[in-house]
């Protein structure tokens, strides 16, 4: 083991005691070629048998290993069954006891947030496909059975893939949300992209539409020009559409986001604040005007932890971004707070994502953690806490 990411003592302890126990117990080595060390020192040492446990693990592994197999620890343990895994299993076994064991940040915000609850109001939970390698169906497949209400994905303006698309989310009982948007760097282009496939995605009746709509370094009338129009789409489809606080588009700053707001009282948002973090480099305690007027406006939440630094923290399950995980829960209630008094529909978006928004180790690019296992813990969270 040359390099480990450790978050405490106790789990360096652990993981280390999880290595032992690999190399010690289960894997062959010389002078014989299908015994381990351990089956040789055995052999070797009468006394061997004297050893606390009958596989010659510390009890510490015992109690470890017991809880990520579940095999009773009382019961001797079949040691080529159980321990004979390759080093990506113990990479993977050693990642869920760090996680399962110490990293239970966000378990302190899966507790109900106390409000008035009007009886028409509901919550729903969409999941990305951003990362994911497998079809339509393999995802619809897993979305459904890790117990998400739908899915958040780019429309499909091609027809065979909108008809693959339908067909799965009617298969697995999901609803959809549509992102639209435009990556032209020519304003005409980009607007003309944006009005064909938002008119395109209303017509479908989706939940919601999410825009990542103009562009950092178009005027201010030409962006406003992207509302006007998802207004009158909206209006006439009877579909919400949201403009998201995102780098790059038009509500890429909480102060120029203020100006739109306060200008364009039909305008609505989708609130990914972790890029307002990253943009303004802070938790934005010095904008706490803007940042009230904008969750007075928002209706559906990127539901990702940002920090100062960049738009995703690691894991937010580790202790260290506490702060961060305070700050956004603290944004995401008041947002709640407002929909459930009001008894209204409110919509989020588990959207932690895949390399680069995700930390990759060097030359390996391996992920440091799995995202969707990270967004499924964000679900559970979410129906813990506002449901």
């Amino acid at each position: 083991m040359r390099e480990s990411w450790f978050v405490s003592l106790a789990a360096a302890r652990e993981t280390l005691e999880v290595w032992r126990a690999d190399y010690g117990i289960a894997r062959p080595t010389a002078p014989s070629p299908i015994e381990s060390p351990t089956e040789i020192a055995i052999a070797l040492h009468d006394d061997a048998a004297s050893c606390s446990h009958p596989t010659g693990l510390s009890d510490s592994w015992i109690r470890v290993w017991s809880r990520v197999s579940r095999v009773s620890v009382a019961s001797p343990i079949d040691i080529h069954s159980t321990m004979n895994f390759n080093r990506r299993q113990f990479i993977q076994t050693s990642s869920t006891i760090t996680t399962g064991l110490f990293l239970n940040a966000m378990d302190a915000f899966a507790k109900p947030l106390t409000t008035h609850n009007a009886s028409s109001f509901s919550m729903l939970v969409f999941a990305t496909n951003w990362g994911f390698a497998g079809s339509t169906e393999e995802y619809c497949a897993r979305v459904k059975q890790n117990g998400y209400d739908g899915i958040e994905t780019w429309y499909p303006s091609d027809a065979a893939e909108r008809a693959t698309l339908f067909a799965a989310l009617a298969k697995y009982g999901l609803k959809v949300g549509f992102l639209v948007g435009g990556s032209e760097s020519d304003y005409q282009k980009h607007l003309v992209r944006f009005q064909t496939s938002l008119s395109a995605a209303a017509a479908l009746q989706p939940v919601y539409i999410n825009c990542h709509s103009g562009r950092d370094f178009f005027s201010f009338e030409q962006n406003k020009s992207f509302i006007d129009y998802s207004t009158t789409v909206s209006q006439e489809h009877n579909v919400p559409v949201y403009h998201e606080t995102h780098r790059s588009r038009l509500l890429y700053s909480a102060p120029v986001a203020r100006t739109f707001i306060e200008k364009i009282p039909a305008l609505r948002l989708t609130l990914d604040i972790s890029h307002w973090c990253n943009v303004h480099e802070s938790y934005l305690a010095d904008q706490a005007d803007t940042i009230q007027l904008a969750l007075s406006r928002t209706d559906h939440i990127h539901a990702r932890i940002g920090h100062p630094e960049g738009p995703q923290v690691n894991d937010p399950r580790a202790p260290e971004w506490n702060h961060a995980l305070t700050a956004h829960f603290a944004w995401w209630d008041a947002v709640v707070e407002r929909k459930k008094k009001e008894g209204k529909l409110m919509t989020f978006l588990t959207e932690f994502g895949p390399a680069d928004y995700m930390p990759t180790l060097p030359y390996t690019r391996q992920p440091v953690a799995n995202q969707w296992d990270i967004n499924v813990h964000m679900l559970q969270v979410l129906r813990k806490r506002y449901a």
